[in-house]
């Protein structure tokens, strides 16, 4: 296994979510990548290795605080991304 930042997964998940729930955000590859990438530098890195450290942090995801985090940073980035599209 290589290095690998599951905090992508997990902020690929809420993404899914927040984009089902405001279909006033443009869903296009550009826009969601844009608003991926926003998320990603305002959280903490969740670095894994081994497929052990994955089913561990994958654990941590159930974390409500961790959820919201998430949450807050994507609408930060969706707001940003509506209002300076680059598609």
């Amino acid at each position: 296994m290589e290095l690998y930042n599951y905090m992508e997964d997990m902020v690929a998940g809420v993404l899914d979510e927040f984009l089902a729930d405001n279909s006033e955000v443009c869903n296009c590859t550009k826009c969601r990548l844009d608003m991926m990438a926003k998320t990603l530098n305002k959280l903490p890195a969740k670095y894994v290795v081994s497929d052990k450290g994955r089913v561990f942090t994958k654990l941590q995801e159930t974390e409500v605080q961790l959820k919201a985090d998430i949450f807050r940073e994507l609408t930060k980035a969706a707001v940003y991304v509506k209002k300076n599209p680059r598609h």
